[in-house]
């Protein structure tokens, strides 16, 4: 089954996490690639490095936020940072995990890092019993298309709408 969370709401990992725990409680095995947070710590990485969890792994390849918040980055290591957590994907979905997440990965082929067909091509490939959640913005028409599932987070109201440095320890990271 492939499963999308798009929107330019907030929740879209929050709620292919939520899946990964389902997941886990089914005693299935669960990986998620994460294509731009970064370098910095997340709640999330806190809790698999801090708990008896063994079956989550979470995966970061990406270099962090693209051309926003003090990049600086050139492009091109964004770019080969994106290409090589697609490589891992690919090995991911080949090995013996059940869920596999990639998370930002619409945002990734948004800001052209890499390519939709080339994430389909992967996606073409998925085994039956094998379960994939792309999130981020903007999910391209193709994804959409190719999903079993669509859900799309809407922002209504959010603290960054008064303050762009507003982020919660717990809620956004």
């Amino acid at each position: 089954m492939i499963m999308i969370f798009t929107g330019n709401g907030k929740g879209k990992t929050t709620a292919a996490l939520g899946q990964a725990i389902r997941a886990l409680g089914q005693n299935k095995k669960a990986v998620v690639i994460q294509f731009i947070k970064g370098p910095w710590i997340s709640g999330e990485d806190y809790f698999v490095k801090n708990s008896a969890v063994k079956n989550l792994k979470i995966i970061k390849t990406g270099k962090g936020f693209v051309k926003i918040a003090g990049d600086k980055l050139p492009f091109s290591e964004h770019r080969k940072a994106a290409k090589n957590g697609l490589i891992l994907a690919e090995k991911m979905i080949k090995k013996k995990n059940d869920l596999i997440i990639l998370d930002e990965v619409n945002n990734a082929v948004d800001l052209k890092l890499i390519s939709a067909n080339d994430v389909l091509k992967i996606l073409n490939n998925l085994p039956g019993e094998k379960d994939v959640i792309l999130t981020g913005r903007n999910a391209p028409k193709s994804f959409i298309r190719k999903a079993d599932l669509v859900t799309e987070m809407k922002e209504i109201k959010h603290p960054f709408q008064k303050d762009k440095h507003s982020m919660k320890k717990g809620i956004e990271y």
